[in-house]
């Protein structure tokens, strides 16, 4: 599916990363050591939702030919270390007039979204230093 590779070179915590031909840059704020070069990785996690999100409902809208103009997904990303748990908070705004059977529709979509299903479901983690 997705294949991300990372890399730093003692830039502090400045990270190139490359997936097929883009790049981008991840970093942590000034407050947390870093050059707030990019965004962190918790901010990437959450944009990979939204992105998804606003995406998943497009190719929706357009294939149902629904009047709608601009389409934006706020995501939060809340993390409690006392119990680990990962809490996505996200606010969907769709511009456009929609009944209550098409809101309801438009939100079964954005469940359905391929990033939403992968953080909804099992995630395991595998790991080696090669």
């Amino acid at each position: 599916m997705a294949n991300v590779v990372s890399h730093n070179s003692k830039e502090n915590f400045q990270t190139l990363l490359r997936a097929a031909n883009h790049t981008i840059i991840a970093d942590e704020p000034i407050e947390l050591g870093g050059q707030d070069m990019g965004m962190s990785p918790d901010s990437l996690l959450a944009s990979a939702l939204a992105a998804c999100t606003t995406i998943t409902l497009r190719m929706y809208i357009n294939h149902k030919n629904i009047l709608a103009e601009d389409i934006s997904v706020e995501v939060n990303l809340e993390f409690d270390k006392s119990t680990q748990t990962t809490t996505y908070i996200r606010r969907i705004q769709i511009d456009g007039e929609f009944d209550e059977a098409v809101k309801k529709r438009l939100l079964a979509v954005a469940n359905a979204c391929p990033v939403h299903k992968m953080l909804s479901g099992t995630v395991n983690i595998q790991s080696e230093i090669v």
